[in-house]
């Protein structure tokens, strides 16, 4: 009866999320206008350009400014954190960016130590070359390589990755789990000795302006727009409603709830109870001060949406 009335209240959720005429933050900091022009201007050098993205979200907030400026050399698209997207339907997403121009795609996950897709990136990237005609650069037998992305989708772990599968050295570049970390720009890396391959590293640059609301909140959800732009409290809410949306509700017994619910209030007073995250507060009645507890919300929010980007909440397809 209990679980019959579960499923009747799941019925009953959210089928749209309520934007309420939010405007998603422009985050396009000074490093990044730079970063995108001093891109451009290295393209001479470069033989192939290896884009990354999160593979939770593959069709949703890549660069367009990408595509406009920088297609003019051969193109590898890397979906990396594949340990945390649902990947059951791998082959909607390789037909639907093959007809988007995109057919040349690896899934990978760099943070693990040993990734046999990383292994086949460099035999493809060489493939990929030597099909293409390489203008200026045919006498040069070595390759360079432009590594490029929205912030947070793992640029560094990749070069770091390859290093330890071609060079066995160690890291060459600062990750961070949170956008914008990769300031410096075009920071030349070698990550290969046979064939002799370099690496230029850029900082994640993200669209001027991105598409729609939604898309925001997918590329904010995955951590490639700093919280405080969107608002933790927004955050949380689109993960809940995304959670439920996809029947994943293996919220309800990570942090002791009753059944799922669509109510975000409700859910992050039960995370801050079970995590001790309270705070006791003086409040002026008619009879005096008395001291009462009320849950921190925002810290609440903030281990909700850590949680579900350290894949705890199991592995998504936001697309």
């Amino acid at each position: 009866m209990k679980l019959y009335h579960a499923l009747c209240n799941v019925g009953k959720f959210r089928t749209v999320f309520d934007f309420a005429g939010r405007e998603v933050a422009h985050w396009f900091p000074g490093h990044m206008a730079k970063g995108l022009k001093q891109m451009r201007a290295s393209l001479k050098s470069v033989d192939c350009i290896i884009e990354i993205h999160d593979a939770r979200i593959p069709f949703s907030g890549r660069n367009p400014a990408f595509q406009e400026t920088l297609d003019v050399r051969p193109h590898l698209l890397i979906l990396n954190k594949m340990d945390l997207a649902d990947l059951s339907n791998q082959q909607r997403i390789l037909k639907k960016l093959e007809k988007k121009g995109v057919t040349n795609v690896l899934f990978t996950d760099c943070l693990k130590q040993r990734d046999d897709n990383v292994k086949k990136l460099v035999p493809m990237v060489v493939e990929i070359i030597e099909s293409k005609p390489r203008f200026n650069r045919d006498e040069n037998t070595n390759y360079c390589l432009m590594v490029i992305g929205v912030p947070n989708v793992g640029k560094s772990s990749l070069i770091n990755s390859l290093r330890r599968t071609n060079l066995k050295k160690g890291r060459a570049s600062r990750v961070g789990g949170e956008p914008g970390i990769t300031k410096a720009v075009l920071t030349r890396i070698q990550v290969c000795q046979r064939p002799i391959m370099h690496l230029l590293d850029t900082p994640g640059v993200l669209p001027p302006k991105i598409e729609s609301v939604e898309t925001g909140m997918k590329l904010a959800l995955c951590g490639t727009i700093l919280d405080h732009l969107v608002g933790e409290d927004i955050i949380a809410d689109y993960l809940l409603y995304s959670l439920n949306r996809l029947g994943m509700f293996s919220y309800v017994e990570k942090y002791n709830l009753q059944e799922p619910s669509d109510d975000i209030q409700y859910v992050l007073k039960r995370i801050a109870v079970k995590l001790g995250k309270t705070q006791r507060v003086k409040a002026i009645t008619g009879v005096g001060n008395i001291t009462i507890t009320v849950p921190n919300y925002t810290a609440a929010a903030y281990d909700f949406i850590r949680t579900f980007r350290k894949g705890e909440l199991g592995q998504v397809m936001l697309d």
